[in-house]
C-alpha cells in the first residue's frame, strides 16, 4: 500500500512539472505598440476642376504632435453635424528623442464616378474645416 501511494505520489509530480515545464510554441513576437491620434490640418492644395474617372490628388500639410509622429490614414471624423476626413497619426510608445515636429504633408486620392460639385472636409481644429471644392466636368 505504501509502495502504491509513493508511486502516485511521484507521478503527481512528474506530471505537474511536465505541464508546469512545457514551452509555448505558438508565442508570436509582438509588434511594437503604437498610439494613434488625429492631427488638424493646416493646409490642402489640389486640382479645383476635373473629369469623371480621373484620380484626383490633394496635398495635405499637417504637423504631428512629436516629431515621431507618421501618417496612418484620412479617418472619418465629426464636428457637431458635419463630416469630414481627420489625419490619422501613429506614434510609438516609446519616448520620442528627436527635435520639434516639422509640417508633414500627406495626398488625399479622389476618383468621381459622376459630375457635379464635390467638397471636402479636413479637420483643422476641434471647430472647423478646411473645406476644399472641386467640379467635375
Amino acid at each position: 500500500m505504501k509502495n502504491f501511494k509513493l508511486k502516485s505520489v511521484l507521478v503527481v509530480l512528474f506530471l505537474g512539472t511536465v505541464l508546469i515545464s512545457c514551452s509555448n510554441d505558438d508565442d508570436k513576437p509582438t509588434p511594437p505598440v503604437t498610439n494613434t491620434k488625429i492631427s488638424f490640418a493646416s493646409a490642402v492644395t489640389g486640382p479645383a476642376t476635373g473629369k469623371v474617372n480621373d484620380e484626383l490628388s490633394y496635398e495635405v500639410t499637417y504637423t504631428p504632435d512629436t516629431a515621431c509622429g507618421v501618417f496612418s490614414k484620412f479617418a472619418e471624423v465629426s464636428i457637431g453635424a458635419a463630416k469630414g476626413f481627420g489625419v490619422e497619426v501613429k506614434y510609438p510608445s516609446d519616448v520620442c528623442t528627436l527635435q520639434t515636429p516639422q509640417p508633414q504633408k500627406a495626398v488625399y486620392k479622389y476618383k468621381a464616378t459622376a459630375k457635379g460639385t464635390f467638397e471636402f472636409k479636413f479637420q483643422k481644429s476641434a471647430t472647423e474645416f478646411i473645406i476644399q471644392k472641386v467640379v467635375i466636368d
